[in-house]
């Protein structure tokens, strides 16, 4: 609500004006609009959808008495508009190759000048409310890629209410996919599998998607095996399997895909987690060769994993046979998210000084994250938390 009143204000209606129109005084009403407290009375919803004629539906309210009859007629889905659906494909596509560092201010300067204005229009329509919870979405992962997770998190929080007033319940599923994956990056377990299963919910009120499922499937194993529930996790990570196995009969214009690859990267970290390092390893060699050049960041975590599990197994030339292969990543790969799994990496080689090829190679690596880090200095915070 307090997100409300403000665009209210900006739009020329007086603080005066809407504390009139809910009963309250000046000074609770800039409390709501700094964020200092929360609306919580039923009533001053209904008020201000009364006062200002904002649909029920948009704030969680029944139909107001004022509005139209609705008509019992289904309607046509809208089709997403062509330029932000390119714009989103372009932003996608970038990403693969150079990180959300060098993109995130792009996609929020896209959203403020492109899509916010029509948010507030008189005409706007579900679609709109779409592309901005999509983009929205992707400006999350973008931050989460340059290692500003509470900025991720903000970015989630606020995708999910615009995709559900969108009406788009796929959508929906696939913004609480992203938040059990931040949830569960960020040490919160519990929180990535309630996310997952929020997401599995709005999943399977809408169309079916078998891509999605499969995601929201695979999250769900993720978080359960970090809980050590094997039996559990494993039949999560066959249901995903399932699913992708499926012929999807419903195609999504805002969901990113989720294929083979990326099932096969998230089931070797599931592995990892349960012990079981003999099948992670087959996983990760899978991940690592469907991924091609022109997917820079996911071949880079792909074979990160790979090194890590042959580590785990005590197969040193094969780690270091795939960690050569890993120096060659794009330097200026702008993900903060590869540079500090690089760095765990190394942490995990270092035990294993006294092997010559070892130390040789982190002689390598060393080198190598010095240069990576003077191109990314830009984007990589520094002890004090300010960017270089």
């Amino acid at each position: 609500m307090g997100a409300v009143f403000r665009m209210l204000n900006h739009r020329g209606i007086s603080t005066r004006r809407i504390a009139a129109a809910v009963d309250i005084t000046q000074g609770r009403l800039y409390d709501y609009m700094n964020g200092k407290s929360r609306v919580e009375k039923l009533v001053i919803f209904e008020q201000i959808a009364d006062a200002f004629h904002i649909p029920g539906h948009l704030l969680g309210l029944a139909r107001r008495s004022w509005e139209p009859a609705i008509d019992a007629q289904p309607q046509p889905q809208p089709q997403p508009d062509g330029n932000d659906l390119t714009a989103m494909d372009a932003f996608r596509s970038a990403d693969r190759q150079t990180g959300g560092g060098r993109l995130y201010e792009a996609v929020v300067q896209h959203l403020k000048d492109r899509v916010a204005p029509r948010l507030v229009g008189l005409s706007s329509g579900h679609d709109v409310f779409a592309a901005a919870a999509a983009l929205t979405e992707m400006a999350g992962w973008m931050a989460h890629d340059s290692g500003q997770d509470d900025l991720a998190q903000g970015h989630f929080q606020r995708a999910l209410p615009l995709a559900q007033t969108s009406g788009d319940l796929p959508l929906a599923a696939h913004i609480a996919a992203s938040s059990s994956h931040l949830a569960l990056q960020t040490g919160d377990v519990a929180g990535a599998a309630h996310w997952a299963q929020v997401g599995l919910d709005l999943a399977g009120r809408g169309p079916r998607i078998a891509a999605l499922a499969s995601r929201l499937h695979t999250m769900h194993a993720r978080a359960l095996a970090v809980a050590d529930q094997h039996t559990f996790a494993h039949r999560a990570l066959d249901q995903a399997r399932r699913n992708l196995d499926a012929s999807a009969d419903t195609e999504h214009p805002w969901l990113s895909p989720f294929d083979l690859g990326r099932l096969a990267s998230e089931a070797a970290l599931i592995l990892v987690d349960l012990g079981e390092h003999d099948a992670a390893l087959d996983a990760a060699e899978e991940a690592v060769a469907m991924r091609g050049a022109d997917r820079t960041r996911s071949l880079a975590l792909s074979r990160i994993t790979l090194v890590d599990i042959h580590v785990r197994r005590g197969d040193l030339d094969a780690a270091l046979d795939v960690g050569h292969a890993l120096l060659s990543t794009s330097p200026t790969l702008g993900s903060v998210r590869v540079v500090r799994q690089l760095d765990h990496l190394r942490a995990t080689l270092e035990p294993h000084r006294a092997y010559g090829p070892v130390r040789e190679y982190l002689g390598r690596f060393d080198d190598a994250r010095r240069a990576r880090m003077l191109l990314l200095a830009d984007l990589i915070p520094s002890p004090g938390g300010t960017r270089i």
